[in-house]
């Protein structure tokens, strides 16, 4: 059975929220506003603590994110635990927003027609027995999850791209995160970040281990992969200005949204040309399979910090858990976000004090909208929330 004290934090969610497209609310989801900065310091997941924060450069948001406690799935019985969601959009907000109103459903759901269909099928004996010691939980179901998403979202591109065809150049990086089950999973697209707080007794400090896979040109190994898949194309990834981009437009390599660089038909008029890649194309440039990470956590994992690239930009991973490791739990992320725009203001020789009181839209220039989530995990919790009670 599950705990009275789980049970209190059961089927909770918590989500920025947003005046029209423009800016933080205060107030909503109990969070609080401070001019271009939204925050929440402090609430209770599953299996710990934790704290939001987001800071808006562009003129409309383009992160959307979310954290939800409790249940999993479709089933009652579980599983239960944590779900982190960062979507860094592109183009405008519409896929992040789609992501944020569907993918957490998406992987409830689909949690429970892959545990039926495995149950119903003998062929897949031992994937149903894996499945369900993991109450369902499994690469397989957030693989399924992105994709139904990505699918669902390009189903809208197509029935609003004539009357709004901006839609079609419109995408969003997702990264996911699950605490179920004394396991986590982490799924990306994209270049948002999770990093790891690890306690080595050895050397006594907190490491930072990255956990999530980035797909952004920048990296050879990105190159070659897209290289790889497209070997007849000599200019699927150009080098403009000292910066890769794939087809000369965009950096990341996968993507959910991005209708005109994954079917052929959006790549016209009344797209816009800038937009247009020159030749046409048969399968998809970019992708929406995710990188998957499962793996067991231990009494030495302390935290996660789950980010929007902008974080990352700015700060490294190290100093960003040496950060988390050395303050207070209340309002962590907002102090990420502020070490982060301290350093903008450096970078442009200005001082912080005045790079607050720059309005969105330009802030743009100074730097990127900001998603921080750091999630606690507190061992004795992950222990009472094993599948052994559900």
């Amino acid at each position: 059975m599950v705990s009275r004290s789980l049970k209190r934090i059961a089927s909770r969610c918590w989500r920025p929220s947003f005046d029209g497209e423009n800016s933080c609310k205060a107030g909503d989801a109990n969070g609080r506003v401070d001019g271009l900065l939204w925050y929440k310091d402090s609430g209770e997941h599953y299996t710990g603590k934790f704290s939001m924060a987001v800071i808006q450069a562009n003129n409309l948001l383009e992160d959307h994110s979310q954290l939800e406690s409790g249940p999993l799935s479709s089933f009652q019985s579980g599983p239960y635990g944590t779900f982190v969601g960062i979507y860094d959009g592109h183009g405008g907000p519409e896929a992040a927003r789609f992501i944020n109103e569907h993918l957490f459903d998406y992987i409830k759901i689909s949690e429970f027609l892959l545990l039926m269909d495995l149950v119903t099928n003998s062929k897949a004996i031992n994937d149903a027995e894996f499945t369900t010691e993991n109450h369902g939980m499994s690469a397989e179901v957030i693989n399924k999850a992105f994709l139904a998403t990505e699918e669902d979202f390009l189903t809208l591109v197509k029935k609003q791209w004539l009357s709004k065809p901006l839609i079609a150049s419109v995408g969003s990086c997702c990264l996911v995160g699950i605490v179920c089950s004394g396991l986590l999973y982490v799924a990306n697209v994209g270049d948002s970040r999770v990093v790891l707080g690890r306690l080595e007794k050895a050397f006594k400090e907190v490491k930072a281990i990255q956990l999530s896979t980035e797909h952004n040109v920048r990296y050879e190994s990105v190159r070659e992969e897209l290289q790889s898949l497209h070997p007849n194309d000599p200019k699927i990834v150009v080098l403009r200005h000292k910066v890769w981009r794939v087809k000369g437009i965009i950096q990341i390599a996968r993507s959910i949204g991005d209708a005109y660089l994954k079917k052929d038909e959006f790549n016209k008029e009344p797209l816009l040309p800038r937009f247009r890649v020159s030749e046409p194309f048969e399968k998809p440039i970019l992708q929406a399979k995710p990188s998957i990470l499962v793996q067991k956590l231990s009494p030495k994992d302390r935290f996660l910090i789950f980010a929007s690239d902008g974080l990352w930009e700015l700060l490294s991973n190290q100093d960003a858990v040496n950060i988390v490791n050395a303050c207070p739990r209340t309002g962590i992320a907002r102090k990420l976000v502020k070490a982060a725009l301290r350093e903008a203001a450096k970078k442009r020789e200005m001082r912080y004090s005045d790079l607050k009181k720059v309005d969105r839209g330009v802030r743009r220039h100074f730097h990127d909208d900001i998603t921080v989530i750091v999630l606690f995990l507190d061992s004795h919790l992950l222990s009472r929330a094993s599948c052994r009670q559900f």
